[in-house]
């Protein structure tokens, strides 16, 4: 089982034990193979002076390597012993575990908590006077046993010490035993582990999160997850789970429901307390001299559909019903202390099954201001929700979940802000030139700045028209679609027979093939936000002319791809691969080498989707 940054078993340990299982694992760590890179982390992290880093680095025989390493080990026990959290953070690193299989036995032991201190109890402290006496005399007769013995091994031919005679036994010290806690066929029930005694990793849907048992028992909010906490009903609703409202069915740790946790006794809840729910009647009396009045009214009620607000109150209230008074009252006792998870510019949003983002700036109504982003459109949120088929009475206020918490909840906290009837801004507007601007993007799909755009006819894609394959004619007029629409129509009648991928690299690019290249340069573009492989690295990044003898970069390949110098597709994916190659060269297993083995996958994906690959 691995861990994430939600569960390190580091987190469970004090100092002393790190420390001491630093002391015991020294021997072992000093005798890894090729220790370059663990001395390299030890100084980066500042646990390994300059000085004896350089010292070690031109030692060359083995032994004295591993004498060496042991040395360092023993230096930071003793400079540095109250920093055992950090080195063992430090030497736990994905490149470090990936290269010493010994550092990642290690880590293994810590992770499924199947150490365990022993240490021989003390017979002064936990024996009675009685049996300490025979005890004194057991160890007398054993004592003089053993002289005899002795003194009749001196003249005879029994075995030496080295044979197989059974030797003294020794006093125990204290020391870590890596035994597994789960026997071989048992089922692993981590519940049970002793890293696990206070806290538990649960998920909800596809959440994690961390349940603090302690928390649990006391009916506070128990669940840690994405720097947030949350009650178990609420980590229900984030994790898209809402409609079940049984959190102990649907919050689950390795695949067994916290159901049964509790009903085994691996967990304690509170106590059950049942909220008392009262329902506000409308008992406002009607004075019977104002009947014409009350008829006037009636009539006007019956016949005027009434203001926006009104109706979308009337819905509110009809619709949710009890369910969604519940949700409210919920959501008030769990009122957040830390909204700053909702300042961002965009919002993730979630309708059941449905995912989209909703961006603040366009929020109008319910019914007015496209602000939920889509795949394939902008939707106002009425919209978005009737999306869900799934739903018999759809509610946008009610429906429509932003990290756990209700859009009513965002308009509580003027995180959302409805504008007023009178409002004449363009989100308010129901103008068809204003409706039609709102159907699109307001930044660059590409690069994602503002500016003079080409806004595509099919989808919500907007773009300049130079970050767009092939570039727009700002002087073309008529309909316009981009490159992602064109391709999707494409492949649509294209005939659906596969190819593999070595005639697909024989491919002439001057044919229709050159779309294929256009959307797949682009879809780089899009995948690479950062602009890391945009410009030419040797301007930007230093040094880097002395590691790479053939740089290659996006701007680069597109204006390749614009003055037609790819004859096949090979050409132009050989020239995508060196940007890959020279990442990996470069950067190794940085953060910028993992993009680069992250862009790459994504990239070998689409090029088989995109041509068919069996």
């Amino acid at each position: 089982m691995g861990f994430s940054a939600q569960m390190d078993p580091l987190d469970f340990l004090t100092n002393e034990d790190l420390l001491l299982f630093f002391r015991r694992k020294k021997t072992e760590m000093s005798c890894i193979d090729q220790p370059h890179t663990f001395l390299t982390q030890l100084r980066d992290y500042d646990l390994l002076p300059e000085k004896l880093y350089k010292k070690l680095k031109t030692t060359r025989s083995r032994e004295q390597k591993q004498k060496g390493v042991y040395e360092v080990l023993d230096c930071i026990e003793k400079e540095n012993p109250n920093h055992m959290l950090q080195f063992w953070r430090c030497v736990f690193k994905d490149h470090i575990l990936q290269q010493y299989p010994t550092i990642r036995l290690l880590r293994n032991s810590l992770l499924d908590g199947s150490f365990k201190f022993y240490e021989e109890p003390s017979h002064a402290e936990v024996l009675p006077e009685t049996e300490k006496n025979e005890g004194t005399q057991e160890k007398a007769k054993k004592a003089k046993k053993r002289k005899v013995d002795d003194a009749s091994g001196e003249d005879s031919d029994s075995p030496g010490p080295s044979s197989s005679s059974k030797p003294a036994r020794k006093k125990l010290s204290k020391k870590l035993s890596f035994s597994s806690p789960v026997k071989k066929g048992d089922s692993q029930e981590i519940w049970k582990w002793p890293i696990y005694k206070t806290q538990l990793p649960v998920t909800c849907g596809t959440q994690e999160g961390n349940l603090h048992r302690d928390k649990l028992a006391k009916g506070e909010k128990c669940i840690f997850a994405q720097k947030r906490w949350f009650s178990p009903s609420g980590f229900e609703q984030f994790g898209g789970k809402e409609r079940c409202k049984n959190w102990k069915q649907s919050i689950r740790c390795r695949k067994t429901p916290l159901k049964k946790l509790i009903e085994e006794g691996h967990l304690q809840c509170p106590p059950i307390e049942r909220r008392k729910r009262t329902c506000v009647l409308n008992t406002t009396p009607v004075r019977l001299s104002d009947s014409s009045a009350e008829n006037s009214s009636t009539n006007s009620s019956e016949t005027s559909p009434g203001t926006e607000e009104e109706r979308d109150a009337e819905d509110f209230e009809e619709q949710g019903g009890m369910e969604f008074r519940e949700r409210v009252e919920e959501e008030e006792e769990e009122d957040m202390e830390d909204l700053s998870v909702f300042q961002t510019p965009s919002l993730p949003v979630t309708c059941v099954s449905l995912s989209a983002t909703l961006h603040k700036y366009r929020f109008a109504s319910g019914l007015r201001g496209k602000c939920i982003r889509t795949d394939e459109s902008w939707l106002t949120p009425e919209e978005f929700v009737k999306q869900e088929t799934t739903l018999t009475d759809p509610n946008w206020r009610r429906d429509i979940m932003c990290h756990g918490k209700t859009l009513n909840f965002l308009l509580k906290k003027d995180i959302l802000r409805i504008h007023s009837l009178l409002c004449e801004c363009e989100k308010c507007s129901d103008q068809e030139h204003d409706l039609s601007e709102q159907r699109n993007d307001d930044v660059c799909y590409e690069c994602g700045s503002d500016g003079d755009l080409v806004c595509c006819d099919e989808c919500p894609r907007a773009f300049h028209s130079q970050c767009h394959l092939p570039a727009v004619n700002e002087d073309s007029t008529g309909e316009w679609m981009c490159t992602f629409c064109v391709l999707r129509t494409n492949q649509q009648w294209r005939n659906s027979s596969h190819i593999t991928e070595e005639e697909a690299l024989k491919l002439p690019v001057s044919s229709q093939y050159r779309l294929y290249c256009d959307y797949l340069l682009l879809y780089m573009y899009r995948e690479d936000p950062q602009h890391v492989f945009v410009k030419d690295p040797r301007k930007t990044v230093r040094r880097y002319a002395e590691f790479v003898t053939h740089p290659m970069w996006l701007d680069r390949i597109k204006l390749k791809l614009e003055a037609k110098d790819y004859h096949t597709v090979g050409d132009f994916v050989s020239d995508i691969q060196l940007i890959f190659s020279n990442c990996r060269t470069f950067n190794r297993d940085n953060d910028f080498g993992k993009m680069g083995a992250r862009l790459k996958d994504l990239i070998d994906r689409e090029f088989k989707k995109v041509f068919s690959i069996q």
